[in-house]
């Protein structure tokens, strides 16, 4: 049970940095326009090969 007082506070750390990444991706419009990606990858105007630089 010792263990315990080491995983506890290990896993609310990492739950804070979880969150913590979570606002931040609110705060910097991560998720404005999902469904422009979502009609962004239907488009046909694209090159079929990479360009070369």
């Amino acid at each position: 049970m010792d263990v315990l007082t080491y995983l506890i506070p290990i896993s609310l750390v990492l739950g804070g940095i979880g969150l913590a990444a979570f606002f931040w991706a609110l705060k910097t419009r991560q998720f404005e326009d999902p469904d422009g990606d979502a009609q962004r990858i239907l488009r046909t105007d694209y090159d079929e090969e990479p360009k070369e630089d």
